[in-house]
């Protein structure tokens, strides 16, 4: 058991740590929650408090008397330009209402939000705003919305941006229309050969991007094969990767569609490389419209998404009584075509 250094502040993490549990474990043994923490791991938790003398705090206690003035804002990649513009929208919006915005980063490990969900429930923040795609894990799924549902019971709010998969106030981008809408306008300028580089194969976000794309250029009479579609991760290392093992096949595509921009970036710079002129030799479309992003060159193809915006609505949401059923605010994104994918003869 770990021994608390004298005069040491003891946060919640530490007792975890101690106890060998996870951060959700030990709040939920702790502070209680509508999920059952095991007999034995209940006792871990409380002997590694003991000992570490682990108490709430003069903050904590004002905690316990009602909620703080702090919203939570659970990102997936804060050095992401598309999550980092969605949270500067919610906090510009924060702002207004003279709220905190504390902000925690997954960096792609999807399991971690729980362990934030439960460790700002017990924090009684006010609210909490989950940003980020679901993952093809039912299991894991069900865990969140349980978390979800224990942080409401508790008096808190919670919205996501991502896909309606938990039974709260989400704001749903409509990425598969975005994406089958792009397909048609690149084959309405002449593309007919394309390739997808298609991101995590477990995203939703990724998934329904890529389908999209595909529905869109087979209403053209378009088919995209199985090779031409290359998964990779959802950044620009991933969207590099993933084009210089499409040109390694030998592709025949004269455009490629990469499901968000930083990772047409990367794909750019991966066909720059290989000696590929773009946009000539090699078409490029992406899908986002980051703003950091808008001045590469040439400029590139997109689906253009307010993204702080998206943020500033689910602020909203979360600053509203709770509704009787989730609401739900759908946003469709715009095509925005440019000098990275040019007309055909």
């Amino acid at each position: 058991m770990a021994e608390r250094v004298p005069g040491a502040s003891v946060t919640l993490l530490d007792v975890a740590r101690a106890a060998g549990v996870s951060l959700a474990t030990a709040s939920r043994a702790l502070n209680g929650s509508t999920r059952r923490v095991r007999p034995d791991l209940q006792e871990r938790v409380l002997a590694a408090a003991e000992a570490l003398q682990y108490s709430a705090n003069a903050q904590a206690q004002a905690m316990a008397r009602g909620r703080t003035d702090i919203v939570g804002l659970v990102l997936s990649d804060v050095a992401d330009p598309y999550f980092s513009s969605i949270a500067a929208g919610a906090i510009r919006a924060a702002e207004e209402h003279r709220l905190v915005v504390t902000m925690a980063c997954t960096f792609g490990r999807e399991e971690r939000e729980l362990d934030y969900v439960a460790a700002l429930r017990g924090q009684r923040a006010r609210a909490v705003i989950v940003v980020g795609s679901r993952v093809q894990d039912r299991g894991l799924i069900d865990r969140l919305g349980a978390e979800v549902r224990s942080f409401e019971q508790s008096g808190g709010r919670v919205a996501f941006v991502s896909q309606r998969r938990i039974a709260a106030d989400t704001v749903v981008v409509e990425n598969r229309a975005g994406a089958r809408a792009l397909a048609e306008a690149l084959c309405g300028l002449g593309h007919r050969r394309f390739a997808v580089l298609a991101g995590r194969a477990d995203l939703l976000t990724a998934r329904d991007r890529s389908a999209g794309f595909r529905e869109g250029a087979a209403r053209a009479g378009v088919r995209i094969e199985a090779d031409d579609v290359v998964h990779g991760g959802f950044t620009r290392d991933g969207g590099y990767a993933a084009m210089r093992e499409l040109l390694d096949r030998g592709t025949d595509a004269t455009c490629v569609f990469a499901v968000n921009d930083v990772m047409a970036v990367g794909a750019m710079a991966a066909l720059r490389d290989r000696g590929v002129a773009l946009p000539s030799g090699m078409a490029v479309a992406g899908f986002d419209d980051i703003e950091t992003l808008r001045d590469v060159t040439p400029a590139l193809t997109t689906v253009r998404l307010p993204l702080e915006e998206l943020g500033a609505e689910a602020l909203e949401m979360v600053l509203q009584p709770q509704a009787e059923q989730p609401r739900i605010r759908r946003v469709r994104g715009e095509v925005v075509l440019r000098e990275s994918t040019p007309p055909l003869p």
